[in-house]
């Protein structure tokens, strides 16, 4: 017989969906914060998918993917169990920043956490060991902030790592194109749940102030395929013949500082020196032509049309394979 999927007091019976709250800490006048956590209980045995977003509060389009998943999945058509966190940094979110008020921590660097550390180590620990590693697979929905950036996924464990084939599939599962495989900083929720034996992809969808359409449904498209691909539900996944491998985002730097009139889009293959941008003086005029250190995608561009000499005006996806 099938049993009730659990998060610390929030429980779903087989078939049906539950909506509640777990406690994350609290405030300075002892105000307790709470996580919103929804779980998803299929009629029918099967694996569990964790999925999260705004880990990074000022990154908002993975929420609106998780809202949509809850407000289309059936579990009566369902197999296994979804536990869905849409806003992990609760403090962050509030404030609108990647940084937690309470600790100046990022949380994206605190897994797998810490029962006694300080409040993102705490709130990562209690995620990561009472969610987490209920789970067979994990989705850490992400953005670049609100600077501009492809819509990508990316896989933060080495090639040595004993599951990185199993995340290099589950990325080309998702579908959304460009994949980043590199390993990442330490701490980050896509190194620490393969540790412990779960395969896990951290998509980027895009990069705005807000919510950007377009990114948010790519990220319903990814989760979908992914839910058809391990069969959780039922269909066939829209995934690409083709997808763009890269081994490692690199700076592109301007020499003079100016305004930046780019050449280039996102998205764009670029051969070796191929123009990026102009940087213009204050009365429009070329002083300098940025150009592509190697070849590479172009992945990300300023957010803003000007910029310091010797600072970043974007970066490249370089070293490209396809999968």
């Amino acid at each position: 017989m099938k049993k009730d999927l659990q998060v610390d007091s929030v429980a779903a019976k087989p078939g049906t969906i539950a909506y509640g709250s777990i406690e994350a800490g609290e405030m300075q006048d002892g105000t307790v914060i709470s996580l919103p956590i929804a779980i998803v209980n299929g009629v029918e045995d099967g694996p569990i998918l964790y999925i999260q977003a705004a880990s990074d509060g000022n990154e908002l389009n993975g929420i609106a993917v998780i809202q949509h998943l809850l407000n289309t999945i059936s579990p009566d058509k369902l197999r296994g169990g979804i536990i869905a966190v849409p806003v992990a940094n609760i403090l962050a979110f509030h404030f609108r920043q990647a940084h937690s008020l309470a600790d100046g921590k990022k949380m994206n660097r605190c897994f797998p956490g810490k029962k006694g550390g300080t409040y993102s180590e705490r709130v990562a620990y209690k995620l990561f060991h009472e969610a987490v590693l209920q789970s067979q697979y994990c989705i850490d929905l992400h953005q670049g902030g609100v600077e501009q950036m492809i819509d990508s996924l990316n896989v933060r464990v080495k090639k040595q790592h004993r599951l990185h084939k199993k995340c290099m599939e589950f990325a080309r599962a998702f579908g959304i194109g460009y994949i980043l495989d590199q390993k990442g900083p330490r701490g980050q929720l896509a190194q620490a749940a393969p540790d412990r034996g779960i395969p896990t992809v951290d998509p980027e969808l895009g990069g705005c102030h807000g919510w950007n359409e377009t990114s948010i449904q790519k990220g319903i498209i990814g989760v979908q395929n992914v839910l058809k691909y391990y069969g959780f539900i039922d269909g066939e996944p829209e995934i690409p013949e083709r997808q763009i491998v890269v081994k490692k985002l690199q700076t592109i730097y301007n020499k003079q500082g100016g305004f930046i009139k780019y050449r280039a889009r996102m998205y764009d293959i670029l051969e070796y020196r191929a123009p990026i941008a102009d940087i213009c003086d204050a009365f429009g005029r070329t002083i300098e032509t940025a150009t592509a250190p190697k070849k590479g995608v172009l992945w990300a561009i300023n957010l803003y049309p000007m910029a310091f000499g010797g600072s970043s005006i974007g970066m490249l996806g370089v070293d490209i394979s396809y999968i």
